[in-house]
């Protein structure tokens, strides 16, 4: 079992009016792997990624970055579409002076990585997108409201626990801000732009990053796969750490795909 790492490492990174932070563990080696940056999704914080953080810190360099107006950063003065927080997350990368970096983000974080990757090409090696949004078939706040209330019912308690404690820190009005956003972002769009692979992972229980739709995000990418982490649901990088990891290593490592697509998989259960 790998040794659990403090993020004791944080600082801010203020790119005009946004304000970023960064946390890593200052201690971990990289050995050969390459270096890994984590991104939150809507109303979220580094919080619900950390311990697949410290999953993947065992083998090499993590960062995990907060957003603007997310984790009681300041809110920004503007309106941060997807485009405008992507452009700042660019800046945040390229000042770690690593990389280029796997890209690994969230639910509307698989946006902001996906436009990263677009903007950024020299900066990515490989975009993650965790339970991707939103999905083509429920493209309106009532339908991604409805799914989340579902997904909080087969999540952990611990899970809920952070999710909705961090959705107060974000408060209503940033989240509806940048809700309307999430859901005009045409993420498949900008994923057949990408010139670097796209692995998309989801839990098979998650009901907002629904099977279909995500088939039809790995199809609309030049080198894409698809892993599906079975009797999990939406933040399935909290509920099984060790299976998400182990999916993100096997695709970015040196052996690892690269990119060539290779069949539909579901990890064994952990």
């Amino acid at each position: 079992m790998n040794s659990v790492r403090r993020q004791t490492a944080r600082w801010l990174v203020t790119v005009g009016s946004l304000t970023y932070r960064v946390l890593t563990d200052p201690g971990t080696e990289a050995s050969g792997a390459p270096p890994i940056v984590l991104v939150h999704g809507i109303g979220m914080s580094h919080r619900y990624l950390s311990r697949l953080h410290d999953e993947l810190a065992a083998d090499g360099s993590v960062f995990s970055i907060d957003l603007p107006g997310y984790a009681g950063l300041p809110k920004p003065g503007e309106d941060g579409d997807v485009e405008t927080m992507a452009r700042g997350l660019g800046e945040v990368i390229a000042s770690l002076g690593v990389g280029p970096v796997v890209l690994v983000g969230h639910s509307m974080g698989s946006q902001w990585v996906v436009e990263v990757g677009v903007q950024r090409p020299e900066l990515v090696a490989h975009v993650v997108a965790m339970g991707p949004v939103v999905d083509d078939d429920h493209r309106s706040l009532f339908a991604q409201l409805r799914a989340l209330v579902v997904d909080s019912l087969g999540e952990p308690p611990n899970v809920n626990a952070i999710v909705f404690t961090d959705y107060v820190r974000c408060g209503a009005p940033w989240y509806l801000a940048q809700v309307r956003h999430m859901l005009e972002y045409p993420i498949e769009d900008r994923a057949a732009a990408l010139t670097m692979p796209l692995l998309v992972i989801r839990g098979g229980r998650d009901p907002i990053a629904g099977p279909a739709w995500c088939r039809r995000l790995r199809d609309r990418a030049a080198r894409a796969n698809l892993v599906v982490i079975p009797g999990h649901h939406h933040v399935a990088q909290h509920s099984a750490p060790r299976a998400v990891a182990s999916a993100i290593t096997a695709y970015t490592s040196p052996a690892g795909a690269h990119g060539l697509r290779v069949p539909e998989r579901s990890l064994p259960r952990l």
